[in-house]
């Protein structure tokens, strides 16, 4: 499939020899149907003009993050753009996008955008095999980004080797593939009704301090931020957190996990799928002291009961016969993780369970990456390497999909 109609592609082009190829991948794109819109680094201007890029796309090249300021323009093209793709990729901008940074145009659009990213390098073979350059090719591979090629040929100055640009019809096969699957995605969950829980509850000591976790709800957020933009109505129940409700998502706030139960028993009976990302405290004090306790009273001595278990009594419910919601569960171990998700799916009665291991510095709690496996109750493994939690999130959710009925109207 090569129709781009509807399709947003933002096309960056950074400084090397190659460059003028892009232009190639530009028509290509344009004569698929695709929107291109052209971002040239300064660099890229040395080697292409504007005037070529604005020929064959009939949009204006942007270069410089200090024009069109009202029109907050690097974050409006992050965030239209259903695919982007960097071509070429120099040693320069992939070290600035391993490194989040984000110092000109296309690097600041970049880190605002969320859709699949494809990016070609293209540089000497000493350059391509310094440590460094195949460090950051691979960080941005953990993180999900699609890096093509380089490919073995011609370079520059008559030199040969590793390091030529990918040609531009196998660049446009990537965008077509990454365009195909975003599409694929857009409304596959129009009219389901979501809720996802998310972040950590806290159970009051005193009116100072709690009990408490460290889930930021980073992954609940992704979650129900890329239900909504897949047309889910989607219901979030949050524990407290500073992040902002995602576009088209209504938002519960909540702070004990016996007000997280009640928030959501009070809406499953009206919901598709629940996903349970939130990590709910597994006891609370018996009471909470009205003033603040004084460390000159010595330690206080807390007497614990259990909270209620929200995503086994939602499985106990499912028992009861009701057949949905399709519940899926999350289980943040540091030992023995997967086989803990196996027991706990089964126990649980859940649909899926999501299993990470949340004592690796760079997945789990309060950072913006996770590596998962995906089990389901008919024994499915899916592996997710470390990605960003928004991509992840997709992951889970193409899981989801897949057990849904043929569509929301047969579901309740």
């Amino acid at each position: 499939m090569s129709d781009l109609r509807g399709t947003r592609v933002l096309l960056g082009v950074t400084g090397g020899i190659a460059a003028y190829k892009a232009a190639l991948l530009a028509r290509l794109l344009v004569g698929a149907g695709a929107t291109v819109e052209p971002v040239l680094t300064r660099g890229a201007r040395h080697f292409v003009g504007a005037a070529t890029f604005e020929g064959i796309t009939g949009r204006p090249v942007r270069d410089e993050v200090w024009t069109d300021i009202p029109d907050e323009t690097h974050v409006a093209l992050g965030r239209s753009a259903d695919v982007a793709v960097v071509y070429p990729a120099t040693a320069n901008v992939l070290a600035k996008l391993a490194g989040g940074h984000a110092d000109d145009l296309l690097t600041t659009t970049l880190l605002a955008a969320t859709c699949p990213l494809v990016v070609a390098p293209a540089m000497h073979t000493e350059m391509w095999q310094h440590p460094a350059t195949r460090a950051n090719a691979e960080v941005l591979r953990a993180r999900g980004v699609d890096v093509l090629g380089p490919a073995v040929g011609a370079l520059m100055g008559g030199d040969a080797g590793a390091g030529r640009l990918v040609e531009p019809d196998e660049a446009f096969a990537r965008v077509v593939a990454h365009a195909t699957a975003a599409h694929r995605r857009r409304d596959d969950l129009a009219g389901v009704r979501v809720l996802v829980t998310a972040g950590g509850t806290r159970e009051p000591i005193d009116p100072v301090r709690f009990l408490g976790n460290r889930s930021s709800g980073k992954m609940g957020f992704a979650l129900a931020a890329a239900a909504a933009a897949r047309g889910a109505e989607v219901q979030l129940v949050a524990a407290p957190t500073s992040l902002t409700t995602p576009p088209g998502v209504i938002r519960t706030d909540v702070t004990t996990a016996l007000d997280m139960h009640a928030a959501v028993f009070d809406r499953v009976a009206d919901v598709d799928v629940v996903v349970k990302a939130a990590a709910v405290a597994d006891f609370r004090p018996v009471t909470a002291a009205g003033s603040k306790l004084k460390k000159s009273a010595g330690a206080p001595r807390l007497e614990l009961v259990p909270n209620p278990d929200i995503l086994a009594d939602l499985g106990e419910r499912r028992r009861g016969g009701h057949a949905q919601p399709l519940l899926v569960g999350f289980a943040a171990e540091t030992d023995d993780v997967e086989a803990y998700g196996r027991d706990k799916l089964a126990r649980k009665n859940a649909d899926l369970l999501v299993v990470n291991d949340v004592g690796a510095s760079d997945a789990g709690f309060g950072v913006d990456t996770n590596r998962v496996v995906i089990l389901g109750r008919d024994g499915a493994r899916t592996e997710v390497g470390l990605a960003t939690k928004r991509a992840v999130a997709e992951r889970i959710l193409d899981a989801v999909v897949d057990l849904l009925p043929a569509g929301p109207a047969s579901l309740g």
